[in-house]
C-alpha cells in the first residue's frame, strides 16, 4: 500500500522565532514545510514550486498578507490560504476573507487551533482531533463524527444527490440575481461565515445550499436549523448536544447540530431568533472551534463552517441590546442580500417556468404545462408579500385545479382585492385623487361649475385639526394593512409600498401595536 503524498506548506512571517515555532508545529504533522520572511521571498518561493498551501502574517516588512493575497488571485494559483492577524484587528481579518483567503487566526496564536486549521484547509484530521476522539468519554458516533474533519470521503456518508443544484434553482437573469451568483461562487472557497439576509420566502436556505454545494464541503453534510423553532430551555442541548444521565430524560448519548454538521456546513437559519444567553454559547464555540456537549468534560474539536440567515435588521437589533455585537460581527463577515421577488419581476417568466418544471416533474405530469399570458399579467401585478415561496404555493395550486396544458388567470385564485390599482394612494378602497362620479350632464347642455366647487360634488366640512385628520387616515390604513396581512409588518409595508424601518416608524409615530401583542415583523 502506498503512503499518501507529503503536502507541502509555505509559511511567511518576519519573526524568526515565530517562523521556526510555525515551522516545527507543522513538520511534527508531517508536512514538507518551507519558509519566508517577506512578500518577495514568498513570491519568488512560490513562483519556483507549487505548494497545497500558505500560510502567512498581515503584516511584512514589504507588505501585507493581502499583497500576497491578490498576487494568488491574479495569477490564478490554486494555494490555500491563511492569513495570521493581531489580536482583535476585526478588520483586518474581514479584509483578508474578502480577499479569499480560506481562514485567519489571531495572535497569540494557539497551536491547537493552528494544527486543527491547517489540517482543515487541507483535508485532513489533526492529531488534536485524534486524540480528543480517542480519550473523551464521547460515545462512539460522537467519537467517529470528530474524527471524520474534512473531506475523508471514506469515512462520511456523502448526502444523496439533489437532482438539481442549488445555484441552478436561483433563477433570473436581473442584475441583482447574477450579482447573488457571483457572490455564492467567489465565497464558496473559503472558510469565511456568511450572512445572508432577505424578506421570508425570498429562498435563504437555498442560498446557503448553493454555497455549501460550490465549496470543499459540498460532499459532507449540510444541517439547516431554524433558530425560532427550538424552546429556549431545548437549544443548548439541540445545538451542542448531551451525555446520558445529563439531565432528567437523557437516557442515552445524543449528538447535536454541530456534531452532525462535522466537517461540513451548519446553517443557522433566523439567527436573530437566538436569545441572548445563547446568543454567548455560540460565540464561544465559534471563537475556540470547538464543542462540549452537556454532560461532557471533554471539548471536541470542530469543524464547521456557520452560514446564518435572518429577515431582521442584526446591526438595529445590536443597537437596540438584542443582539450580541461581538457575534455580529463574527456571522458578518460577508453579507448576501437576497432581493425580494417584487424588485425582480423581470425575471417572473423565467422563475414561473422553472418552478413549473419542477413541480409537474415531481408530479409525474407530462407534458408540462404552461401560464397563460394573462395568467402571467396577472402574476407581474400581484405584490407577494410571501416572495418566491409564495409563488410556489400559487402555481403548485394552479397544476392541480388546471384541467389543461395551460395555467389561465382562473386558476391561480388570486383574489381581486390583492391587486392595488394603480390610482389608489392606499388599500381597500382609499384613493387620491376622488373617484366620485362627475354631475350628470344633459345633451347640449354646457357644463358649468359651481363656484368654490369646481367638481360639482357636496363638500365635506373642511378638519380643524389638519394634522390630526392625516394621522387618523393614516392610522387606519396602516391597521387595515395589518389585519390583512396577519400582523406581518414587512409583508403590509410591502403592499403600500413601505419598507420594514419605514412601517416601525409610522406604527411607531402613530402609536399602533400589533394584534397578538407579538410584535412579529
Amino acid at each position: 500500500m502506498t503512503s499518501p503524498p507529503t503536502l507541502s506548506l509555505l509559511v511567511v512571517d518576519d519573526e524568526p522565532d515565530l517562523r521556526t515555532l510555525y515551522e516545527l508545529t507543522l513538520v511534527r504533522e508531517g508536512y514538507d514545510v518551507e519558509s519566508a520572511g517577506t512578500v518577495e521571498e514568498a513570491w519568488a518561493l512560490l513562483q519556483a514550486r507549487s505548494f497545497n498551501a500558505l500560510i502567512t502574517d498581515m503584516r511584512l516588512p514589504d507588505g501585507t498578507g493581502i499583497d500576497l493575497l491578490q498576487r494568488l488571485d491574479a495569477a490564478g494559483r490554486p494555494e490555500k490560504t491563511i492569513v495570521i492577524t493581531a489580536y482583535g484587528s476585526a478588520e483586518n481579518a474581514v479584509e483578508a476573507l474578502k480577499a479569499g483567503a480560506y481562514d485567519y487566526l489571531t495572535k497569540p496564536v494557539d497551536l491547537r487551533q493552528f494544527r486543527l486549521v491547517v489540517a482543515s484547509a487541507l483535508g485532513r484530521v489533526a492529531a488534536d482531533m485524534r486524540e480528543a476522539a480517542a480519550t473523551s468519554g464521547a460515545s462512539t458516533s460522537a467519537a467517529a463524527a470528530s474524527t471524520a474533519t474534512l473531506p475523508r470521503r471514506d469515512r462520511v456518508k456523502p448526502m444523496p444527490a439533489r437532482s438539481l443544484r442549488a445555484i441552478d434553482r436561483l433563477v433570473g437573469a436581473s442584475a441583482v440575481m447574477r450579482q447573488v451568483r457571483a457572490l455564492i461562487e467567489k465565497v464558496a472557497r473559503s472558510m469565511a461565515p456568511v450572512l445572508v439576509r432577505g424578506e421570508s420566502g425570498t429562498g435563504k436556505e437555498l442560498v446557503a445550499r448553493a454555497i455549501h454545494d460550490a465549496s470543499p464541503r459540498g460532499a459532507l453534510p449540510f444541517i439547516a436549523v431554524n433558530c425560532g423553532a427550538i424552546p429556549e430551555n431545548l437549544l443548548e442541548a439541540e445545538f451542542f448536544g448531551y451525555r446520558k444521565g445529563a439531565f432528567t430524560g437523557a437516557n442515552e448519548d445524543r449528538e447535536g447540530f454541530f456534531q452532525a454538521a462535522q466537517g461540513g456546513t451548519l446553517f443557522l437559519d433566523e439567527i436573530g431568533d437566538l436569545p441572548l444567553s445563547m446568543q454567548s454559547k455560540l460565540l464561544r464555540v465559534i471563537q475556540e472551534r470547538a464543542v462540549r456537549a452537556v454532560g461532557a468534560v471533554a471539548e471536541i474539536a470542530s469543524n464547521v463552517r456557520i452560514i446564518s440567515a435572518t429577515h431582521r435588521d442584526l446591526a438595529e437589533e445590536v443597537q437596540g441590546g438584542r443582539f450580541r455585537q461581538d457575534l455580529f460581527y463574527r456571522l458578518n463577515v460577508i453579507q448576501i442580500a437576497v432581493p425580494p421577488l417584487r424588485d425582480r419581476l423581470g425575471d417572473l417568466a423565467e422563475i414561473c417556468t422553472a418552478v413549473l418544471e419542477r413541480i409537474a416533474a415531481e408530479a409525474g405530469v407530462d407534458p408540462q404545462p404552461a401560464l397563460a399570458g394573462d395568467a402571467l399579467d396577472l402574476l407581474a401585478r400581484y405584490s407577494f408579500p410571501g416572495n418566491v415561496r409564495e409563488l410556489e404555493n400559487l402555481l403548485h395550486r394552479a397544476l392541480a385545479l388546471s384541467g389543461g396544458e395551460l395555467i389561465g388567470s382562473a386558476d391561480l385564485g388570486l383574489p381581486e382585492a390583492a391587486f392595488v390599482d394603480s390610482v389608489q394612494a392606499g388599500i381597500d378602497g382609499v384613493m387620491l385623487p376622488s373617484t366620485r362620479p362627475l354631475p350628470a350632464v344633459q345633451p347640449g347642455q354646457p357644463f358649468s361649475q359651481p363656484s368654490g366647487n369646481p367638481m360639482g360634488q357636496t363638500q365635506a366640512p373642511l378638519p380643524k385639526d389638519l394634522a390630526a385628520h392625516l394621522d387618523q387616515v393614516e392610522r387606519e390604513i396602516l391597521e387595515r394593512a395589518l389585519e390583512r396581512y396577519r400582523y406581518n409588518r414587512t409583508a403590509a409595508g410591502a403592499s403600500m409600498g413601505l419598507s420594514l424601518r419605514q412601517m416601525r416608524y409610522r406604527m411607531a409615530r402613530l402609536g399602533i401595536t400589533v394584534g397578538d401583542g407579538s410584535d412579529p415583523a
